[in-house]
């Protein structure tokens, strides 16, 4: 395992530990909400779904076809705010 593989891990268990993932994903879906991503991801699937025909689509290929549109609609601003909120996470919290 890499250093940063193992930095990762350690980060995602204290997250976890203290409850702050939780809480980083509801502030995450609350804003991906509010700023119209959910809808449009939405919208995404049912475009899919219509030009594949829902008899021809699984789970798993909707995941793999909307995936990369989902994280690239996702605005700076989220991002940043999540990234911030987790770096003072951990400087509150380093050992």
């Amino acid at each position: 395992m890499s250093k940063e593989s193992r930095m990762k891990a350690t980060v995602n268990q204290k997250l976890t530990e203290m409850g702050e993932r939780e809480r980083l994903k509801e502030l995450l879906r609350a804003k991906l909400t509010e700023c119209g991503w959910k809808d449009q991801m939405k919208a995404h699937c049912k475009e899919v779904i219509k030009e594949k025909g829902l008899e021809h689509v699984t789970v798993e290929d909707l995941v793999v076809e909307i995936t990369p549109k989902g994280r690239a609609l996702v605005p700076d601003s989220v991002k940043k705010e999540l990234l911030h909120r987790i770096r003072a996470f951990l400087a509150q919290h380093a050992t």
